[in-house]
């Protein structure tokens, strides 16, 4: 197994976008897909790293640009969710990005383009939400610590995406009404969802260098384990 990286750059509302292609060097044909979805930052190497983990489960990952090439964000920054706040005021534009950045995944040599999943973590669990909400042709989503809020739009009428939510029980971004509002949409919309809650567990629980405990953002090694094996259940079931 060789697993390679290579750098994607595609077109998008407010491009150019760059995002990190990964696959196993030694296929023959085309895997399904999974896109990665960043957290509030953007893309960075610790999402090329799970891109990585994903591609050894033997699919082919692409980890998505949801800002534009060169807009990336650090903890230090003064403003780190400055980009984040933009998509997270318009999510027609949220939604048309993800659709440039599936687009851009599906043409990848290496991806079938008929089976499609995605996952994303804090504002990527948001994002990969209104993926499916916008009734996107992918097999299911990933929100993995992610943030529930329905845009301020109907959902689409056929929303086909299966849904797994992985998520802190004690994450202050996603109280409890949250988490029931969420379930009672995605039970409206008939989809077929889960919820797996994790107990004492708060946001931001798969992130290594998550040390915020004053703002309840802290790593969890038990829930980052065990939402992991749920995602890797989750694609087997899917493909």
């Amino acid at each position: 197994m060789t697993i390679e990286r290579n750098v994607t750059v595609y077109d998008g509302p407010g491009g150019p976008f760059e995002g990190m292609a990964v696959a196993d060097t030694a296929w023959d044909g085309p895997r399904p897909g999974v896109m990665v979805v960043p957290n509030v930052l953007g893309t960075k190497e610790a999402d090329f790293r799970t891109a990585e983990r994903i591609a050894a489960l033997g699919y082919a990952a692409f980890v998505a640009d949801l800002y534009g090439q060169g807009n990336r964000a650090t903890r230090e920054d003064k403003s780190p969710t400055r980009f984040m706040d933009a998509l997270n005021a318009d999510r027609a534009l949220l939604r048309d990005k993800l659709r440039a950045s599936l687009a851009a995944m599906q043409a990848l040599d290496a991806v079938d383009p008929d089976r499609i999943a995605a996952i994303g973590y804090c504002f990527g669990g948001k994002s990969v939400l209104d993926l499916a909400r916008s009734g996107a042709r992918v097999r299911g989503v990933v929100s993995f610590h992610g943030i529930y809020d329905a845009p301020p739009f109907p959902n689409a009428d056929d929303m086909t995406a299966k849904i797994l939510v992985c998520h802190g029980w004690d994450d202050p971004l996603a109280p409890p009404d949250s988490v029931l509002a969420l379930a009672a949409e995605l039970t409206d919309a008939g989809v077929d969802w889960q919820l797996h809650a994790y107990g004492h567990t708060g946001h931001g629980f798969t992130d290594k260098s998550a040390n915020m405990p004053e703002r309840g953002v802290v790593y969890q090694s038990d829930a980052d384990r065990r939402s992991w094996r749920a995602m890797a259940d989750f694609l087997e079931e899917l493909f």
